[in-house]
């Protein structure tokens, strides 16, 4: 179990560090949201991975026990991530409209963004 919760967690940080390189306005903010996944997987992994275990112990002082503030972190990393991916899609969306293109140029000059829009379209 273990290595299948490891493995998933590398997978989603290796597409999200991918998608995050991309000079596309989109794939950037696909990227974050992968990322914040990773994070989030990997915060609720530090609860320990109990199947059928009590949150909290109980009277008769069980050891084996899932611990609930990992739980309550990942839940209110998932509401405030679907909420900056929100901010930023519609700020994407308006750059997108403004400029017609969703490049994200490094250098101030046409010449770069005119290349960058050569290299997509091959």
């Amino acid at each position: 179990m273990e290595f299948v919760v490891a493995s998933s967690i590398g997978v989603l940080t290796a597409g999200g560090v991918y998608m995050m390189l991309r000079l596309r306005a989109f794939p950037v903010i696909v990227g974050l949201a992968l990322l914040s996944y990773a994070v989030n997987v990997f915060l609720f992994a530090t609860g320990r991975l109990a199947v059928h275990a009590p949150p909290v112990l109980d009277k008769y002082g069980d050891q084996i026990y899932s611990d609930p503030l990992p739980q309550a972190l990942v839940l209110t990393a998932i509401v405030i991530s679907f909420g900056m991916t929100a901010v930023l899609v519609m700020i994407a969306l308006a750059s997108y409209l403004e400029a017609d293109s969703d490049t994200i140029n490094l250098d101030d000059s046409d010449a770069a963004a005119e290349a960058l829009d050569q290299e997509g379209g091959q």
